[in-house]
């Protein structure tokens, strides 16, 4: 298959904005070894703003457009740095592409994009893709990475598309506030009541919350590609997913029973 795995930045980081360590140890491990079992991963990671945040020691997130600018150039260094040392541990080779809104809305760069990630795939690498955060400032005031996972998604012509964040899937309502919210655990229709089920933005240093996700849903879902929410705290848990195992929630793409 060709996977696309989007990881959120509650997901990459502690509350301090400093790398998980043992967690993107395990990542990049798992999605090796998915690698080496022949599936062509492509990975959507957030995490540069954030990663940037807490190497320059800001508390949280910064809140206005320059800082968070500066944040993701110092942030991107350390992530790809950190993924490429990892990858290599089991011989694998990374790239990294940096788009923004416009390379996936204008024909002609959208195909540039097209054919470098699948040149990439070609020859055995592993792509890595995160919005331009620090020159681009649409995407940082209305963007999300969420969604950018749908559009590459589509774009490349995945077979399915994962998002790992710090929630199980979704649920009836929240589950931090309700006792009795319940994790949906197939998911074939966008409708208002499942829309209405979504909160705000998530940790204090991501971007996205569920409503981005069931946005990227939707997106994804139209385009016949399915999708999961997952909790990326342990994410062996790809295993599973890509074993087609009763994990997370699942987005029924249009046209398919499963």
């Amino acid at each position: 298959m060709r996977i696309v795995i989007k990881i959120g930045t509650s997901t990459l980081t502690h509350p301090s904005g400093l790398l998980h360590i043992r967690r993107v140890e395990e990542l990049c491990k798992t999605l090796s070894d998915l690698k080496n079992a022949g599936h062509e991963i492509i990975l959507v990671s957030s995490g540069a703003i954030g990663m940037g945040a807490g190497k320059l020691f800001l508390q949280g997130k910064p809140s206005d457009i320059p800082t968070k600018q500066a944040a993701a150039a110092v942030g991107q260094c350390e992530l790809m740095y950190t993924y490429d040392k990892l990858f290599s541990e089991y011989n694998h080779t990374v790239a990294q592409i940096l788009i923004t809104g416009e390379d996936t809305r204008h024909t002609e760069r959208r195909q540039n994009f097209d054919n470098t990630v699948k040149r990439l795939l070609e020859l055995n690498v592993i792509p890595i893709i995160n919005e331009n955060d620090s020159v681009a400032t649409e995407e940082l005031v209305i963007g999300d990475n969420d969604t950018l996972g749908a559009i590459v998604s589509i774009t490349v012509g995945a077979d399915l598309l994962i998002l790992l964040s710090d929630i199980n899937g979704l649920y009836t309502a929240d589950p931090h506030k309700d006792k009795k919210a319940r994790l949906l655990k197939r998911v074939e229709d966008i409708t208002p009541e499942i829309e209405q089920m979504t909160g705000g933005a998530g940790s204090r240093l991501g971007t996205g919350g569920m409503t981005t996700k069931i946005a990227a849903a939707k997106i994804a879902m139209d385009a016949g590609i399915n999708m999961v929410i997952a909790n990326g705290s342990e994410p062996s848990i790809l295993y599973d997913i890509v074993d087609g195992k009763d994990v997370g929630t699942l987005f029924v793409a249009k046209g398919k029973n499963k």
